[in-house]
């Protein structure tokens, strides 16, 4: 019998197999440090503006839009020459080399099944496959990203399918599609938890549209949970770790929620970025570090294992298409209803044209956010390369110096105080 948990009184049934749950990386003992490989399984108009801008057609904002307005042999060319050398092995390497454990790697509810009417393009799959085994061959462990459900669970283009409001969860054929996901991707990787320790079953849910959302993802948590858990179909347990994202809610808010002793392996993920906002980019260098260093309180009292599965040094939304193609920055008053703060020249792009005074206020900024952090379980940072947004690229800093080659080697361990 394969178990589905919809109740919490049917998971505290499985209590005595809960006990004996053996992580494949001691969570709570050691610290989480990563990085995300984003804009390569779910395309990202900031990460890659070039293959956007490459159509010629405005109307392509996201992965939807690129495969439904372009003929199928040409997108599906650009996507397999995109898979083929956004990310090889040569990067997996290199993050290992960079004293990193963990990767995070976004993919879509399409690389797995793709519905009627829905122009999504799959071969995905082989890539999601090589790059596990590279993480083996380089002692990385793997946490595999839902980042995009059908019907959209947020909106954003990153869920694959940009509109102005999300519609997955007002269907419950889609949830039903997202689970039977969860399933596939459990039992993809059944048997390797010490290389793909983790599963998120759902990336960034619009929670702030209220219970409309939240009603139906508690629900829909509680079902991955089973269906991570028990990633055979039958009632042997595994041992990969449930992440379940935040959803935009207060940590206070999850209190509680799939705790000990009823639930064993649960992991929140937390989003935490400085630039979504009018009132975030306004802020000065200084505020900026002190607002990292602020999160120290809430980050170290959270009673479930906690990471960060989002951040970046940036501290404006000056990327090009950050906020979606054809949509402007809030920092130079190009986003509609924003007040200009500042132009746009000098904070985003090309580290050869960032001040020397800005690369050393990214040093500190993110060893405030890195230290902050580990007073939770640890961090994975957005993202490890972007076309022409370098304040995004872990790779970048590494190489411009405002990351160290050792996350653990502080210029200024006491930033926070």
């Amino acid at each position: 019998m394969y178990f589905v948990h919809t109740t919490l009184l049917a998971l505290a049934a499985v209590l005595p197999a809960a006990l004996s749950f053996t992580p494949g990386f001691p969570y709570g003992t050691q610290k989480v440090r990563g990085v995300n490989l984003g804009g390569w399984l779910v395309l990202e108009p900031w990460i890659t503006p070039s293959i956007f801008d490459n159509t010629g057609d405005s109307s392509i904002v996201d992965e939807w839009t690129f495969c439904q307005y372009q003929d199928y042999n040409t997108a599906l060319g650009v996507l397999q020459n995109h898979w083929n050398t956004w990310i090889t092995e040569s990067d997996i390497a290199a993050i290992a080399a960079a004293g990193l454990n963990h990767i995070r790697i976004p993919i879509g509810y399409w690389a797995f099944e793709v519905g009627p009417g829905e122009p999504y393009i799959q071969g995905q799959l082989p890539y999601l496959q090589n790059a596990v085994q590279w993480a083996s061959t380089y002692g990385l462990h793997v946490i595999v990203d839902l980042h995009g459900a059908p019907g959209s669970q947020n909106g954003y283009d990153n869920s694959g399918h940009r509109m102005s409001y999300p519609t997955w969860q007002s269907n419950q054929t889609n949830i039903q599609r997202t689970d039977d996901i969860i399933k596939t991707i459990a039992s993809m990787f059944a048997g390797q938890e010490n290389v793909v320790p983790i599963i998120a079953p759902l990336n960034e849910p619009a929670g702030y549209i209220g219970s409309s959302m939240m009603d139906p993802l508690q629900q829909y948590y509680l079902d991955s949970y089973g269906n991570i858990r028990y990633p055979y179909r039958t009632s042997q347990q595994g041992n990969t770790v449930e992440m379940i994202h935040d959803a935009f809610q207060p940590l206070s808010y999850w209190n509680g929620w799939e705790t000990p002793p009823n639930f064993s392996g649960v992991m929140m993920d937390t989003h935490i970025y400085q630039v979504f906002s009018d009132a975030d980019v306004e802020m000065t260098e200084q505020q900026h570090i002190s607002a990292a260093c602020q999160t120290q309180s809430t980050l170290s009292n959270f009673d479930l294992w906690l990471a960060v599965g989002e951040w970046s040094p940036a501290i404006t939304d000056c990327a090009t298409y950050l906020n979606g193609r054809g949509i402007g920055a809030r920092y130079d008053g190009t986003y509609p209803g924003s007040t200009y703060v500042g132009s746009c020249n000098g904070w985003t792009g090309s580290a050869s044209t960032f001040s020397s005074s800005y690369k050393t206020f990214l040093r500190q900024f993110w060893e405030a956010q890195v230290i902050s952090y580990e007073k939770a379980d640890g961090w994975l940072m957005w993202t490890w390369k972007a076309e022409n947004a370098d304040e995004w690229s872990y790779q970048a800093g590494l190489a411009n110096g405002w990351i160290p080659q050792d996350p653990t080697n502080l210029e200024y361990p006491t930033i926070c105080g």
